[in-house]
């Protein structure tokens, strides 16, 4: 190996060149709707902020919004816990909703067109033991 230490060497092996990643939304889940976990079973989940209407909140993961520091786009990285998901499309009016209204549709699919404005495509399989506590984030 022309590298002094393996240590660096897997790091350059592993970093690839590639910038640092950033969170460029972070938020915590703290309660679960009575229905939403439903919505898991089409490969869906619901987000929206902490007051959102009853009958919405039914239907939704509710979370402690933040503040989103970038754009929503193909290619980015969605966190939950410990599931890690390439994200494949994102819908017209999805950003300008998670901004807003702490509301996201996330469909665990990998389409790369997004299926509706509001909806953002992720590759991968559907998250289980989604809890209270648990950290949602995008990271670009």
């Amino acid at each position: 190996l022309p590298f002094s230490s393996p240590g660096l060497f897997l790091a350059l092996f592993t970093n690839k060149g590639h910038s640092k990643m950033t969170v460029i939304y972070q938020t915590t889940i703290t309660r679960i709707g009575q229905s939403a976990p439903d919505a898991l079973c089409d490969q869906m989940l619901i987000t929206f902020r902490e007051g959102a209407p009853a009958d919405i909140e039914e239907f939704c993961f509710i979370h402690c919004h933040g503040d989103l520091n970038g754009s929503l786009k193909a290619g980015i990285q969605f966190e939950l816990g410990q599931h890690h998901y390439p994200v494949t499309a994102v819908g017209s009016v999805a950003e300008q909703n998670l901004r807003e209204l702490g509301h996201i549709t996330l469909r665990f699919d990998g389409q790369s067109e997004a299926e509706f404005p509001g909806t953002v495509h992720v590759a991968g399989p559907v998250p289980d033991g989604i809890t209270p506590g648990c950290i949602l984030k995008f990271v670009a």
